[in-house]
């Protein structure tokens, strides 16, 4: 629909260009219309109309072997990345103020790009967290290694979020959903087509050589893949299907906290939350109680010991991509070729600036904007937004077969739309493009 909407808006400035000026200026504006180069006429439209619509692209855009996926979106994405990239690249070659956005970012992207010291520090960085998980001895300590982590992003166990409550969108809620696990879902633990099977037997696989890259012999590395395996499939089993997670009224449970300490009285969820800063919370949104109602059993029938081997795996699954080379490809073999076919690794700095991103996206934004979103650029798009609301506004007034009362509501819903065009106006991007 966005496609079709800006070649509607090329054809109509070229139209009414050449409705006015002499024919040499409509020849210059030759419109070659991308809907019809892109075609396939070697095709007939009644026995394949996508490849007769799209194939003349698809033949000419082959997905890349470093990408599972590959569409127009993508080639305007490609153009983000590139400028991202010169954006942390000019950030880190500055010797710029501390705490500037031009610092956090430029140290940021560097040590993202410095494969040198990372290849020498192999899994090092994560000792700490190894030793406090060594250290464990009991139920309780369990605990507050768990919500500790959940607070690094690993996710053991369950999955906790904080985002709109569904039944009052104006108040944020803290979710507790099913989770734990490192296969994408239930289905891939039990399935017993040939690709999941294939699927499973390489993920058994990819277990016992992450534990050999820490330092597991081989039969203690294999038996810890086994230990891993019974615990994800026991929450796998215990967790509900894709298509059951798509009721949102069966998925959304709210209850005062006391409420979790009755589906798992082996955890302490009053010291759970303190261990994940989360404070002054009343109730929470468990997605699936029975699920925690199964870590409760769970909790008591493996052993401490197994859980350790489980809580190592999560932090080292959780981080692998980031530590030494034979970390980042073992990781990379299993989750992107093995599960979605991808041959080669994207290169080094896309992947350090989709970190940056994700990390701290404003503040790359921030420097984004300055360098290539002019005020110009920006009232440009304002207006043509404003534009569009305004031609829904007139079309709403004219229609025959609406009613006056639909009208003033359908304008009510118009007016409350929130218009969010390149950057926000708070006064600290100044762009300085021209």
């Amino acid at each position: 629909m966005k496609k079709n909407l800006w070649v509607s808006i090329a054809i109509v400035g070229i139209l009414f260009t050449s409705c006015n000026g002499p024919k040499k200026d409509k020849e210059a504006l030759a419109f070659a219309d991308p809907l019809l180069e892109n075609r396939d006429t070697s095709l007939s439209p009644g026995n394949d109309f996508f490849r007769y619509a799209c194939g003349t692209w698809l033949k000419n855009n082959p997905i890349p072997t470093a990408e599972n996926s590959w569409g127009i979106w993508s080639l305007v994405q490609e153009e983000t990345y590139n400028r991202m990239r010169k954006v942390s690249e000019e950030a880190a070659e500055k010797k710029s103020a501390a705490g500037s956005n031009e610092q956090k970012i430029g140290d940021f992207y560097f040590s993202g790009m410095d494969t040198v010291t990372i290849d020498k520090l192999g899994v090092t960085p994560l000792n700490a967290e190894l030793q406090r998980i060594d250290a464990i001895k009991d139920l309780k300590s369990l605990g507050e290694v768990i919500a500790l982590h959940q607070t690094y992003g690993v996710g053991p166990v369950f999955g906790a979020y904080i985002f709109q409550d569904e039944k009052a969108s104006e108040q944020q809620a803290l979710h507790f959903y099913q989770g734990g696990i490192g296969l994408p879902d239930r289905d891939y633990y039990f399935n017993t087509d040939s690709r999941t099977k294939m699927i499973r037997n390489e993920y058994v696989l990819h277990l016992a050589a992450m534990f050999k890259l820490m330092g597991e012999d081989s039969v203690k590395a294999k038996s810890n893949a086994a230990t891993i395996m019974k615990i994800e499939t026991t929450l796998a089993k215990a967790s509900r299907k894709l298509e059951d997670l798509r009721d949102p009224y069966l998925n959304y449970n709210k209850m005062q906290v006391d409420g979790l300490n009755s589906l798992t009285p082996s955890i302490d969820w009053k010291s759970m939350l303190e261990g994940m800063h989360i404070k002054n919370v009343d109730s929470v949104i468990v997605g699936q109680p029975e699920f925690f109602r199964e870590v409760e059993k769970s909790l008591k029938a493996y052993p401490i010991e197994d859980w350790k081997v489980y809580l190592r795996w999560q932090l080292v699954n959780t981080f692998a991509a980031y530590l030494s080379k034979p970390f980042d490809d073992q990781n990379f073999k299993f989750y992107r070729t093995v599960l979605s076919g991808v041959k080669e690794q994207r290169p080094r700095w896309k992947r350090v600036v989709v970190e940056v991103e994700n990390s701290i996206g404003d503040l790359l934004g921030q420097l984004y904007v300055q360098e290539y979103v002019s005020p110009a650029f920006k009232q440009r798009y304002q207006d043509l937004t404003n534009n569009i609301l305004e031609a829904y506004r007139d079309r709403i007034n004219m229609l025959s077969w609406m009613s006056d009362s639909t009208k003033q509501k359908a304008l009510v819903k118009l007016n409350s739309i929130t218009t969010k065009v390149a950057y926000p106006i708070s006064g600290r991007i100044i762009p300085r493009c021209k």
